[in-house]
C-alpha cells in the first residue's frame, strides 16, 4: 500500500559555497528508513509540477527533496527566475553540482534517511542528472529524464562552467535510466544513440526506454505534451529502478514479488 501520510514543506539548505538557498521537500510518515531522492527541477524552474514529483516520491516511501537551482536569482515567480537564469546563459555546472551535493547531504543528515540517495532530472535537469552521475560521490542510482544537451553536436558555446556531460562519462559510478520521448528534438533520438553508444563503449549500468509519441516533457500532467499512457509505464520503470538500487520498502517488494 502507498504511504499516506505525509510531510511536504519548503525548506533552506547550504548549497554551493555553502550559499543558503531553497529546497522544496517531501517524506512519508510511519517508515523510520527512507530512501532520498534529489530531484533536479527543468529549465521552465521549480514549479508546482516538481513539487508534485516530490510529493508522488513522499508517497512510493521516499525522502524527496528539490532545491531551488535560480533562488540566487531574486525573489519571483518561477517562469521570471527561469526566464533570468536562461538569459544570463543557464547556471553554471560546479553550482549545480554545489547545490545537489547540498540537497544529498541535507537528506542524509534527516533521521529518517536511510542514506541511500538517488538523484532524477528532468530536461536541464537530466542533463545535471547525467553529470551528477559522473562527479558527485554516493549517488546510489540516478535518473534522466531527456536530458538535452548531453552530447551536443554544437560545442561553440561551451566554457568552463557549462560542459559535455558526455565528456565525462568514463566516471560514471552510479546505475543510469535514461526516459526519452522518441519525437523530443532535444535531445533528438540520433542524441540518444550517442549517449548510449558511450555508455556501451565503457560498460556503464544502464538502461534507456524510449516513448514513440511521445515529445520532451511528457511527465508533466500540466503541460501540452503530457502523454498519460507513456508517462505511467515509465513511472514505473523509474519506481522499478529505485527499488532495485535505493530499496524502497514499496518497490523493493515489488521488485523482488
Amino acid at each position: 500500500m502507498p504511504y499516506e501520510g505525509q510531510l511536504a514543506e519548503t525548506t533552506m539548505i547550504h548549497g554551493h559555497n555553502g550559499d543558503l538557498i531553497e529546497a522544496y521537500y517531501a517524506h512519508p510518515l510511519g517508515t523510520a528508513s527512507a530512501p532520498g531522492v534529489v530531484v533536479i527541477h527543468h529549465a521552465p524552474g521549480w514549479d508546482e509540477w516538481i513539487r508534485e514529483v516530490c510529493r508522488k516520491f513522499a508517497q512510493h516511501g521516499y525522502a524527496a527533496i528539490s532545491p531551488h537551482l535560480y533562488h540566487r536569482l531574486g525573489p519571483g515567480a518561477p517562469d521570471d527566475l527561469a526566464a533570468k537564469g536562461r538569459a544570463s546563459g543557464g547556471n553554471p555546472d560546479d553550482q549545480v553540482m554545489g547545490d545537489v551535493e547540498g540537497a544529498m547531504n541535507w537528506l542524509r543528515e534527516q533521521t529518517y534517511c536511510s542514506g541511500k540517495i538517488g538523484v532524477i532530472g528532468f530536461c536541464s535537469g537530466g542533463r545535471q542528472t547525467y553529470l551528477a552521475a559522473s562527479r558527485l560521490s554516493g549517488v546510489d542510482a540516478a535518473v534522466d529524464c531527456w536530458g538535452g544537451s548531453v552530447d551536443p553536436l554544437d560545442r561553440s558555446q561551451l566554457h568552463e562552467q557549462r560542459v559535455a556531460p558526455i565528456d565525462f562519462t568514463e566516471n560514471i559510478t552510479a546505475p543510469l535510466l535514461g526516459i526519452f520521448g522518441n519525437d523530443d528534438q532535444n535531445p533528438n533520438p540520433d542524441e540518444v544513440n550517442r549517449i548510449e553508444a558511450r555508455l556501451n563503449a565503457l560498460a556503464k549500468s544502464y538502461e534507456f526506454h524510449r516513448y514513440d509519441g511521445a515529445g520532451h516533457g511528457f511527465f508533466n500532467v500540466a503541460g501540452v505534451a503530457y502523454r498519460p499512457q507513456q508517462a505511467t509505464d515509465a513511472w514505473q520503470k523509474v519506481f522499478a529502478w529505485y527499488g532495485r538500487y535505493l530499496a524502497s520498502p514499496l518497490e523493493a517488494a515489488a521488485v523482488a514479488g
